[in-house]
């Protein structure tokens, strides 16, 4: 059975950092494009950071060069480093899992959440 979990949000200081968990169970992470979004209320869900089967990273403009997402395959684990913390980073941060080994692949499974508050 496929589970991801998400663990490490909190509340932080504008200029803060979190590192987000994403412990995976139920298959081989390391063999699986891994991906974290977001989602504010009101707003649509984003992207924010992806690793593909072979360590290669990408991320949009709006957290590039803050955030970083790596893995720990002895774990079974996906991180998401966050630096740098703004308000307009509030949100709920969800880890899913790509059906192949790229980033253009589409998800299949999607953690419940962990919630991250920006603020003073």
């Amino acid at each position: 059975q496929v589970q991801l979990v998400e663990s490490g949000g909190g509340l932080v200081q504008p200029g803060g950092s979190l590192r987000l968990s994403c412990a995976a169970s139920g298959f081989i992470s390391s063999a699986y494009a891994m991906s974290w979004y977001r989602q504010a209320p009101g707003k649509e869900r984003e992207l924010v950071a992806s690793i593909t089967a072979a360590g290669y990273t990408n991320y949009p403009d709006s957290v590039k060069g803050r955030f970083t997402i790596s893995r720990d395959n002895a774990k079974n684990t996906v991180y998401l480093q966050m630096n740098s913390l703004k308000p307009e980073d509030t949100a709920v941060y969800l880890c899913a899992r790509r059906r192949g080994t790229t980033n253009y692949t589409p998800t299949d499974y999607w953690g419940q959440g962990t919630q991250v508050t920006v603020s003073s």
